[in-house]
């Protein structure tokens, strides 16, 4: 028996062992794995889409939002002062107005552009941008897309110009600016501009819904945004 005894204590001991090992090697129920955290955050971009983007495309989304109203580029505030300086404010006026009205219209029309961004997004360390701060999917997303969204984009851009007869206003605006005696005459790319300046719109407001999921327990809509922000909540 006592020659038995030590036997059966070193079995046990790799027969733990051994059970240890497949334990470790079987799925665990209770943690969050890299695909769940991609795609919780690809949950949390699509919902800023779908409630934060939305509020863009209305009347006023733009031009009545102070976070991110479009404002005339530097070359072209010259442009403003001098219209105004010879009676024409409400030229000026209308010509800053259709500039948003055009990124208004576009964001609508490119918003399924967006969807499919983040949809086909891979995430490189989705722990680590889970694990960020408050807007780090959302920076992602805007680091990894920006370039490939641009060209799409900007054609959305343009058309949405001629739609919302912004082209035309602008077009009136540069040709009586450059008629006043002594100003330098300006050619500006608007479609260029407006459209980084839109993307940027649509950024800031799937950030502001990042940051509502991240802070917020009870905008967690999904299981899946429970499971995976609550690992954050834990960091």
């Amino acid at each position: 028996m006592k020659k038995i005894f030590p036997f059966l204590l070193v079995f046990s001991f790799f027969s733990c062992a051994e059970m240890q090992q497949v334990l470790s090697q079987m799925p665990q129920t209770g943690t969050t794995g890299t695909i769940d955290i991609a795609n919780g955050l690809k949950e949390a971009l699509n919902n800023g889409i779908t409630k934060q983007v939305s509020k863009l495309t209305a009347t006023d989304g733009f031009y009545k939002n102070e976070a991110v109203k479009i404002l005339l580029p530097e070359e072209l505030r010259k442009v403003d002062t001098g219209l105004r300086r010879i009676g024409l404010s409400s030229l000026a006026d209308e010509g800053l107005k259709v500039l948003n009205r055009a990124a208004e219209d576009a964001v609508k029309e490119a918003t399924p552009i967006f969807v499919s961004a983040v949809k086909n997004m891979s995430f490189t360390d989705a722990k680590g941008i889970l694990l960020g701060n408050d807007t780090s999917a959302t920076t992602y997303l805007q680091n990894s897309t920006s370039t490939s969204l641009y060209s799409k984009f900007n054609p959305v851009i343009k058309n949405s110009f001629s739609k919302v007869g912004a082209d035309k206003v602008w077009a009136n605006i540069i040709t009586k600016y450059n008629s006043i005696p002594l100003v330098t005459k300006v050619n500006p790319d608007l479609t260029d501009y407006v459209t980084n300046q839109a993307m940027n719109g649509v950024f800031k407001m799937v950030a502001v819904e990042e940051k509502n999921i991240r802070n917020n327990i009870s905008a967690r809509t999904t299981p899946l945004l429970q499971r995976v922000f609550a690992m954050q909540d834990n960091k």
